[in-house]
């Protein structure tokens, strides 16, 4: 498995007590796989995505990802990992203002210490696949929501990750835009042999996943399998 997390407990202080924010969690993602994960909020589907990205460090259990475990790393090596392996879709693109399309990718690869001329040619195959081959000049401002959540999915691809974590894509867009997102997730995540983890309301997506789980008040079961291809 690309992605596995094994018996996950991770609670909170909360006053004189703890909080358990996800109790005795496994899940398993392999790659080329999108797995979505739903519940109302406060279920704890936040922090299984940030102990999936090795943000946070779980009280116990294993995090796996891409054959590393989390656990007994450095915090050097961790955020080495986190970089080259995780790819993070956050709710909201916060794009930099001043950056055209193009370089909101190509940031991705500098942070990591890479500044050639495949960089360039890596940003453009990206915004090519998410159809924005002809924006790539374009700054965020110049850009409808649809198109800068877009940008926002080739820029969690740019270092080629192993696992994509995506948080709730759809929350600022209308239904076409959505479903649009939604699609290009699921034939990236084929395409691109991610291991795909997306959490959302969007009951849209349940159609473009391969397996439906649902968390409620930290716990995860079984919610059902989509007809996805």
């Amino acid at each position: 498995m690309t992605l596995l997390l094994d018996d996950i407990t991770l609670t909170y202080p909360d006053g004189e007590g703890r909080l358990t924010a996800l109790d005795r969690v496994s899940l398993d993602v392999p790659a080329g796989r999108l797995t979505a994960v739903v519940g109302p909020s406060g279920s704890g589907k936040s922090s299984l995505l940030a102990v999936a990205a090795t943000l946070v460090t779980p009280d116990s259990g294993r995090v796996i990802v891409d054959g590393s475990e989390v656990r007994g790393l450095s915090r050097a090596d961790a955020a080495r990992l986190r970089r080259r392996a995780v790819g993070i879709v956050f709710q909201q693109p916060n794009l930099l203002p001043s950056l055209t399309a193009e370089e909101q990718l190509q940031v991705m690869a500098h942070l990591d210490g890479r500044r050639n001329r495949h960089v360039r040619e890596r940003a453009r195959e990206l915004l090519d696949a998410v159809g924005l081959a002809g924006q790539a000049h374009r700054r965020p401002h110049q850009l409808s929501g649809g198109q800068r959540q877009r940008v926002n999915i080739a820029r969690a691809l740019m270092n080629e990750p192993r696992v994509l974590l995506v948080d709730e894509p759809t929350s600022a867009l209308d239904h076409e835009r959505g479903a649009a997102v939604l699609a290009l997730l699921g034939e990236l995540t084929r395409e691109r042999s991610t291991a795909t983890v997306l959490v959302t309301h969007d009951r849209g997506a349940l159609g473009v996943a391969d397996r439906v789980v649902e968390m409620v008040d930290g716990r995860l079961a079984e919610a059902g399998v989509s007809s996805a291809p």
